[in-house]
């Protein structure tokens, strides 16, 4: 059993908010570990969403409850038109994810039958030290470095893996490989894209991480490896073109993300495309299909350098 970073704050906001409230001789004091424990998030916007969401759920429950139960009485069937009122109303405000929370509110509203201003404020400060605590834990959020350099290293190993068994097949004509690293990336990528997402919801500066911006690019390169794929098994490798473009990609698996930039493989793709042009026409229907893939791997290609920028 492995207990995590965000269960330890949990435990310790809980108590904490049950504790104050508790030392301030408020009632329902328990009540705020509740509020603490709902707004407990993964990451700190979704945490500061929760906290709004229930703390104008529970001022409308407050409001809704107080008039129903003041002006009608303290009956339990009155919860009928209570919920058919704030359901709608929190849907409209937006903070449907508050209505459990602010229920709880109610509940007291219920028990007490007898709304004055000191219990106003009774409930007001369970709110308060509920949420607040909840902000208070969820302002630290642990550093996930290692995580982020070895889902890196993952995927980097996986995509040069990819362009090296591209190029064996282009140059030998033949490959074992069984593709078993593509699908090992798309796995990959999914964990990429949810570290690069918490990343982002964890800095406010209202600009996407650093590492949602690696993943997308990520994300354009295995897209693109996906088409050449195909493009690859219908060229014909006794061609010399093909040879040449799996040198090249060969070489490319060796530095496509060690040399900051593709302007240098720009430039050698370039050549490649120049010689093509300047071979005689096919004498073949199968020469002029592999011709056919061949350019397309070099547009694929292309695709696939620019990215390095």
């Amino acid at each position: 059993m492995r207990i995590g970073f965000r269960t330890l704050k949990t435990a310790v906001g809980v108590s904490l908010s049950v504790l104050i409230a508790q030392q301030l001789g408020l009632l329902n004091f328990a009540s705020a570990g509740i509020l603490t424990l709902l707004c407990i998030q993964k990451t700190r916007w979704q945490s500061f969403h929760a906290i709004w969401e229930r703390l104008l759920a529970c001022l409308v429950a407050i409001v809704i409850a107080g008039l129903v139960f003041e002006l009608i009485g303290y009956h339990s069937l009155l919860f009928v038109p209570i919920f058919l009122l704030l359901i709608p109303l929190c849907v409209k405000l937006r903070c449907s994810g508050g209505i459990a929370s602010s229920s709880v509110i109610m509940m007291h509203v219920y028990i007490q039958k007898d709304l004055t201003l000191s219990f106003i404020g009774n409930e007001l400060l369970i709110i308060l030290i509920g949420l607040g605590m909840s902000l208070a834990v969820n302002l630290y959020m642990p550093g996930n470095e290692r995580k982020v350099l070895e889902l890196k290293r993952r995927i980097e190993s996986r995509i040069e893996t990819i362009l090296r068994e591209l190029a064996i097949y282009l140059k030998d004509g033949s490959s074992i490989w069984d593709g078993r690293e593509l699908l090992e990336l798309e796995q990959l990528l999914v964990q990429a894209r949810a570290l690069g997402v918490q990343a982002t919801e964890n800095d406010f500066s209202g600009r996407r991480s650093l590492f949602y911006s690696y993943y997308e690019r990520r994300r354009k390169q295995v897209d693109i490896l996906k088409i050449m794929m195909p493009l690859v098994s219908q060229v014909d490798t006794r061609l010399e073109q093909g040879r040449n473009i799996g040198e090249f990609l060969d070489d490319l698996a060796d530095h496509w993300n060690t040399i900051p930039g593709g302007r240098d493989y720009q430039d050698r793709l370039k050549e490649i495309r120049v010689y093509h042009k300047e071979l005689p026409l096919p004498e073949s229907r199968e020469e002029f299909e592999t011709r056919a893939s061949l350019y397309s791997m070099a547009n694929e290609l292309e695709r696939f350098i620019l990215t390095l920028d």
